[in-house]
């Protein structure tokens, strides 16, 4: 009887008849919570221009202030090339996405650890994928807002042209959900970094500034020193940088890259690597405080 009561089916049980209903119950949690967690992060000022609006503020701040030096990549008589706005848009938008995945889970989750958050979720009844497909839900619709607010001002207020072709919008489309879907999983990964909840800004934000320093989000990524480069490639927003001047700048820029060419298979190699990377992390650090997690 003991043996039969150990396998008879169950809401626990992927026998059990009910065990639909499980997943059925976990996805609609999972669908509050994004809304929730959406509410939420709009309601903070200081994420809300930390994380939301500082890229768009940046290329705002360097399109403006640059755009006496002419166009990138212009003839010498001072013909062709793009705006200092087109030039600035594809890291900008990398940065967006580093921006609301890792920092904004990064500094969230550890937030919620230290102030006792995480410990009364785990006396309630929310199973552990619904907490994480809220925070992951909200960093979507968050970063699918933010980068559209990016290209509004970039085509609106400086004129940038943005891709007319197909093919354009579908590497964007899987840079972005590659990229994204990393972030996110580093987020919940370097929460377990800062020893409380104060620190976790001091301790997160200052390594993802340096990052888009050597990344090609301020700086000409091929004006750096090949060491530097090397070092930036390493992390994942190279390459979402990559992925995303292959995106908005002419063909005529491959040739400054690594390489001379955009080398897209790289990028998806290279952010396929830190997405499991960080989902391993996740499963070995990651505590619900609960027993069943």
């Amino acid at each position: 009887m003991t043996a039969l009561n150990r396998t008879s089916p169950g809401p626990g049980n992927p026998g059990s008849p009910s065990a639909g209903f499980g997943v059925g119950r976990t996805l609609r949690l999972g669908a509050s919570r994004i809304a929730y967690e959406t509410r939420v992060y709009f309601r903070q000022t200081d994420t809300l221009f930390f994380t939301f609006l500082f890229p768009v503020i940046m290329l705002t701040i360097f399109s403006v202030a640059f755009q006496g030096m002419g166009n990138v990549g212009a003839n010498p008589d001072g013909t062709g090339g793009i705006s200092q706005a087109a030039a600035y848009l594809p890291g900008m938008i990398a940065a967006g996405i580093l921006l609301s995945g890792v920092q904004n889970l990064g500094v969230d989750i550890a937030n919620e650890r230290s102030d006792g958050t995480l410990k009364r979720l785990g006396g309630t009844p929310l199973p552990v994928l619904s907490y994480f497909f809220g925070k992951m839900g909200q960093v979507f619709v968050t970063s699918v807002l933010q980068i559209g607010l990016l290209l509004l001002v970039a085509s609106v207020v400086f004129g940038v042209a943005l891709p007319t072709d197909g093919g354009s919008w579908m590497t964007f489309a899987w840079v972005y959900v590659l990229g994204i879907a990393t972030s996110a999983v580093l987020g919940i990964a370097i929460s377990r970094l800062p020893r409380s909840g104060k620190s976790a800004t001091a301790v997160i934000i200052p390594p993802i500034l340096i990052l888009q320093f050597i990344s090609g989000v301020y700086l000409q990524f091929s004006l750096l020193p090949d060491w530097l480069q090397n070092v930036a490639g390493i992390f994942p927003l190279k390459w979402m940088g990559q992925g995303m001047r292959a995106v908005f700048l002419p063909e005529s820029f491959a040739a400054v890259e690594p390489g001379g060419v955009w080398d897209l298979g790289s990028v998806a190699i290279a952010l396929l690597v830190w997405l499991v990377a960080g989902l391993v992390v996740c499963r070995l650090t990651f505590r619900w405080i609960r027993k069943d997690s």
